[in-house]
């Protein structure tokens, strides 16, 4: 049987496709996998912001026409690239264990020559295309200005080299993917910025009347709760592509995690908050108890800002 499996042809794109690739063939010798590599909108424009072209969709826009065609059997995405609306037709259908959730910056290289240290500099400009960073960053670096700076990994590299940045903040798991991490020089904990929702995590869409069965040996249970949180949270706060919203779930044993941020456009002020909760033994109650208090996170940190000025 051949599974003809579609990706972005970008290098992280690419390579998180083999990942799950990798896996599905370890697990199933039998299948014929081809990858399939399309370049999106999203990566043909990059000299404006993604809320002024038309948000994330036009990272998948041609990947998901391909999967109604039926020219591929699935699509391989980064969670956090993907519009909140997914059209019933073609579902998410898997997600892989989670990689190192975290943002991370990375500064110009000539500066570790000169062995100087980011924080001393009175006036530095970092390069973010991402307002749910640049909102939370410029409580770490109230001095800095923050410009923006879009395309993929190794785009965003040459650009910090060749242009007037100091620095630039990306995804830790991109880098470890990439087998980059030693560009890293700062990475922020959870509290200091927290990530998008699904940022770290895989995620599988598959087109509706399809077998799956064949992705359960890489798919991971605790990455579906996480990424459901996650997008019930940014979902109840209408957070699309512009929006800074930020959201991180985890579970440990039977406790769930989620972490949160809400930004108001009007009143220009944001609140964080967690929630926790146990969950039940049925799998089926955890999904409906981690999309719940995703949701009434994000209600209560809405409120916290929004009702108090009324």
């Amino acid at each position: 049987m051949r599974i003809r499996i579609g990706s972005r042809d970008s290098q992280l794109a690419i390579k998180q496709t083999q990942i799950v690739m990798e896996g599905i063939q370890k697990a199933h010798p039998e299948l014929e996998l081809e990858l399939i590599t399309m370049k999106t909108t999203g990566d043909k424009i990059l000299d404006r912001r993604l809320d002024q072209i038309g948000g994330k969709g036009l990272f998948v826009k041609e990947l998901d026409q391909a999967l109604l065609d039926g020219r591929i059997d699935l699509s391989v995405h980064s969670l956090k690239d993907l519009p909140m609306e997914i059209e019933q037709s073609i579902p998410l259908v898997g997600f892989t264990e989670r990689e190192d959730p975290r943002d991370c910056l990375l500064y110009k290289q000539c500066y570790h020559e000169k062995t100087l240290l980011f924080c001393d500099f009175d006036s530095y400009t970092i390069g973010s295309s991402s307002r749910r960073r640049i909102v939370q960053m410029q409580k770490l670096y109230p001095n800095a200005r923050f410009e923006s700076i879009r395309g993929n990994v190794q785009t965003r590299l040459r650009k910090l080299e060749e242009q007037a940045f100091d620095a630039t903040a990306l995804a830790v798991a991109g880098l470890k993917r990439l087998g980059m991490t030693q560009r890293i020089d700062r990475i922020f904990s959870v509290e200091e910025v927290i990530p998008a929702a699904g940022q770290g995590i895989i995620a599988i869409q598959g087109r509706r009347g399809f077998d799956y069965s064949f992705l359960d040996c890489v798919c991971d249970w605790d990455s579906k709760l996480a990424a459901m949180a996650e997008r019930a949270f940014t979902k109840e706060v209408n957070g699309g592509c512009s929006a800074p919203i930020a959201a991180y779930a985890y579970r440990k044993g039977n406790q769930f995690w989620i972490r949160g941020m809400y930004y108001s456009d009007l009143f220009q002020e944001f609140e964080t908050g967690e929630e926790r909760i146990q969950l039940s033994d049925e799998r089926e109650n955890q999904l409906y108890e981690v999309e719940r208090v995703g949701r009434k996170l994000a209600s209560r940190l809405r409120e916290s800002i929004e009702g108090q000025k009324k």
